[in-house]
C-alpha cells in the first residue's frame, strides 16, 4: 500500500498536464502540453477535443505504472460527438465563449432566469453548457439526424474523454451541475430544462458519484482505472481541504474562482448573485454543496496588459508604493469579459478611472493588482452574508505568490490568506479523490507547507465603496 501511486490529469483552458502523487506525499510532473486557442469569431473560444485528448494519452504515457486515474477537466467546456466514429462534429465550445449571448438575453425577456435558477441554481448565463449544446443544435450539421438515429452524444468535455479512455458515456454530479440542465435538488437531468435550451436529454451522459470505478484506461502496456472525475475549480477546494461548512478557497486563474462549502442541503443564496453549487457526491452519501462565484478576469487581466505592452516581465508586479492606487485616485475594473459574479453582466467591459498626466505605467499595474482583488472581495462579502465564512481564506493559482495582492487583499476583507507552497493544489485534490475512488479512506501523508499573510491596519472599505461606484460606471458599455 506505501507505494501505491495516483496520476492527476488536470485538463484546463490552455494545456493538459498530469501530476504523480505517491503515499508518502511526494510529487512530480512527468508531462504538460498546451493546447491551441481557437477564435473563429469574436468572442467566440474553441478548442479541438482530439488534440487534447492526444495530449492526455501522452501525458499519461509519462506517468509509468500507477493505481489510479483522477480527471479534472474545465468544467462549462461542451464537446458533441457521433457514438459510433468517436468524432466530434465540431470543436469544443469554452466557458468563456459569448457567442449564444443574444439567446441568453432572449431566455431572460421571456422570463425563464428564475425557472431556471430554482432547478440549478445558476443564472442564466453563456458561462454554462446549456446555450452550447443548443447552439450545436441549431447550427452543426448532422447533430438532430444523429440525435434522431440515437448515435448523439453530448456532454462536458469530462464526458469525451471518458467515452474515448473507458469506453463509456458517463461524468459526474459535479460536472452535470454546471451545465443549466441538471436539477441539483432532484439529482437528475431535467427534462423541462432540456426542452428549454432545445437539447435532446437522451444525448446526454449518466450521472455518477465523483469517486467510484468509471472505466479502464490504457496507456503504453498498462492498464490503471479511472476512478474520479470533476471540475478543476472543484478539484482545487477539495485539495485545498475545504471539506466542511465556512471553509473557502479561490483559485486565482484565467478567471478568479471561489466556492465555499455550506453543507448537505442546497443552500439559499438570498438573492446575492452568488450560485448555489453541488461541489461533490461520494457513493452512499449525500451531496456536498456549496456557494460558488466567478470573476471572469484575473490572470487574463494580466496577460491582456502584457500583450499591450505594459510590462515584459511578470516580475515587474511588484515593488509597489505602500500608497495603494485607489488612494491615489487610480481605479481598474478588470471587466474584459464582463462582470461574473454578483452581476453576471456581459454588457460590462473593462475601466480605468482617474488616470491623469502624472499617471505611470507602474500605477496601472499597482491598479489591475487592487482591480481583481476589489472584484474578488465582493464575492467573499457577499459570500459571507449568506452564510459566514472562517476566519482564513485559501488561494491558489498564480497571483498567490504576489505579495502585494495578497497583502492588499487580505486587508481589503480583514482575514487571513493562506497560500500553499505546493503548487499542485488542483492536481492534489485530483489525486485524493482517485485514491478514494480505490476505497483508501485513511489519511494520506501530504507535504503541504503554508504562507500566511496577515491583514493590515489600514482602513480600506472607503476605497471599497469608491470603488464599487468606479464597478457600476463599467456596466452596458458593452454593445451586442
Amino acid at each position: 500500500m506505501l507505494n501505491q501511486r495516483y496520476a492527476a490529469i488536470d485538463q484546463g483552458t490552455t494545456g493538459t498536464r498530469v501530476v504523480v502523487f505517491g503515499e508518502d506525499g511526494k510529487h512530480f510532473s512527468p508531462a504538460a502540453i498546451a493546447h491551441k486557442q481557437l477564435t473563429p469569431n469574436p468572442g467566440w473560444v474553441e478548442h479541438d477535443p482530439m488534440e487534447i485528448l492526444r495530449n492526455i494519452r501522452s501525458c499519461l504515457n509519462h506517468c509509468g505504472v500507477v493505481d489510479a486515474i483522477g480527471l479534472a477537466h474545465q468544467g462549462e467546456s461542451i464537446v458533441a460527438w457521433d457514438a459510433k466514429s468517436g468524432q466530434p462534429l465540431y470543436n469544443a465550445i469554452i466557458w468563456q465563449d459569448q457567442r449564444t449571448e443574444s439567446v441568453i438575453r432572449k431566455m431572460r425577456a421571456q422570463g425563464v432566469e428564475e425557472r431556471v435558477r430554482a432547478k440549478t441554481g445558476l443564472p442564466l448565463d453563456t458561462y454554462f453548457s446549456a446555450s452550447k449544446f443548443g447552439w450545436i443544435m441549431r447550427n452543426v450539421p448532422g447533430a438532430v439526424e444523429l440525435a434522431k438515429r440515437g448515435s448523439l452524444r453530448l456532454g462536458t468535455m469530462d464526458a469525451f474523454f471518458m467515452f474515448h479512455l473507458c469506453g463509456t458515456h458517463v461524468t459526474d454530479y459535479n460536472s452535470a451541475s454546471r451545465t443549466s440542465l441538471f436539477n441539483i435538488h432532484s439529482l437528475e437531468w431535467d427534462a423541462e430544462l432540456c426542452a428549454l435550451f432545445g437539447v435532446p436529454i437522451e444525448a446526454l451522459p449518466e450521472v455518477r458519484d465523483n469517486v467510484g470505478h468509471f472505466g479502464d484506461v490504457r496507456y503504453e502496456s498498462t492498464t490503471a482505472p479511472l476512478t474520479a472525475c470533476i471540475v478543476d475549480q472543484f478539484a482545487g477546494t477539495y485539495g485545498h481541504g475545504c471539506r466542511e461548512p465556512g471553509q473557502m478557497k479561490i483559485t486565482f486563474g484565467t478567471g478568479a474562482f471561489l466556492q465555499s462549502i455550506t453543507g448537505t442541503d442546497v443552500p439559499d443564496a438570498k438573492g446575492s448573485g452568488l450560485l448555489p453549487t453541488l461541489c461533490w457526491k461520494m457513493p452512499d452519501e449525500k451531496p456536498v454543496y456549496g456557494l460558488d462565484g466567478g470573476v471572469y478576469n484575473a490572470a487574463s487581466a494580466i496577460n491582456w496588459a502584457g500583450k499591450i505592452g505594459l510590462f515584459s516581465e511578470i516580475e515587474e508586479f511588484s515593488d509597489f508604493p505602500d500608497e495603494p492606487a485607489i488612494a491615489r485616485g487610480l481605479a481598474f475594473v478588470p471587466a474584459l469579459s464582463g462582470l461574473g459574479c454578483p452581476y453576471w453582466d456581459r454588457s460590462a467591459a473593462g475601466v480605468w478611472a482617474g488616470l491623469s498626466l502624472e499617471t505611470e505605467r507602474k500605477d496601472m499595474l499597482q491598479s489591475i493588482l487592487e482591480g481583481i482583488a476589489v472584484r474578488s472581495a465582493e464575492v467573499i462579502f457577499a459570500m459571507d452574508k449568506v452564510r459566514p465564512i472562517g476566519e482564513t481564506i485559501s488561494i491558489d493559482g498564480g497571483l498567490s505568490s504576489n505579495t502585494y495582492f495578497k497583502e492588499f487583499l487580505a486587508t481589503l476583507i480583514q482575514k487571513r490568506i493562506i497560500s500553499p507552497a505546493n503548487r499542485e493544489i488542483t492536481a492534489q485534490g485530483v489525486a485524493l479523490l482517485a485514491r478514494k475512488g480505490l476505497g483508501l479512506n485513511y489519511p494520506m501523508k501530504l507535504r503541504n507547507q503554508n504562507t500566511m499573510t496577515e491583514p493590515g491596519k489600514r482602513d480600506l472599505r472607503p476605497y471599497f465603496e469608491k470603488y464599487k461606484d468606479i464597478i457600476s460606471r463599467s456596466r452596458n458599455l458593452r454593445g451586442d
